[in-house]
């Protein structure tokens, strides 16, 4: 299983973060037919951009609860104050990627920043 792990900004459009997703994957020469699923963190569930691009790509968009991110957490490469603030993540994108792929899943690389979306991609470790 391949998944994006979503973080982001308040009031993103879906624009944004399918440019954040295929940005990751060509990142690490990957098409968007690779993954399974989107993930993102229980404080994003209504983020409306999310949700349609999930929508848009035919994918399950993961809603990752509070315990599992944080249990995800410390598998996370980046490190953000204002997401471990906000969202008690260091990475609302890793974490949720991690905790969506399953408990064996590993990072692909650190997340892509791209303008108030970042996304991460993690890999099952059946999928690898």
């Amino acid at each position: 299983m391949m998944v994006a792990g979503i973080g982001s900004r308040k009031g993103i459009s879906a624009r944004d973060v399918l440019a954040a997703i295929e940005t990751a994957l060509e990142a690490h020469g990957l098409a968007m037919t690779a993954l399974s699923a989107l993930a993102t963190a229980s404080l994003k569930q209504d983020e409306q951009a999310i949700l349609s691009a999930g929508r848009e790509l035919a994918l399950p968009v993961i809603v990752v609860e509070d315990d599992a991110l944080k249990a995800a957490s410390s598998r996370a490469i980046s490190r953000s104050s204002l997401s471990q603030e906000r969202a008690g993540t260091p990475s609302v994108s890793e974490a949720s990627a991690l905790a969506a792929a399953g408990k064996d899943a590993k990072l692909l690389g650190p997340r892509i920043v791209l303008g108030p979306v970042t996304c991460a991609i993690a890999i099952s470790g059946d999928a690898a």
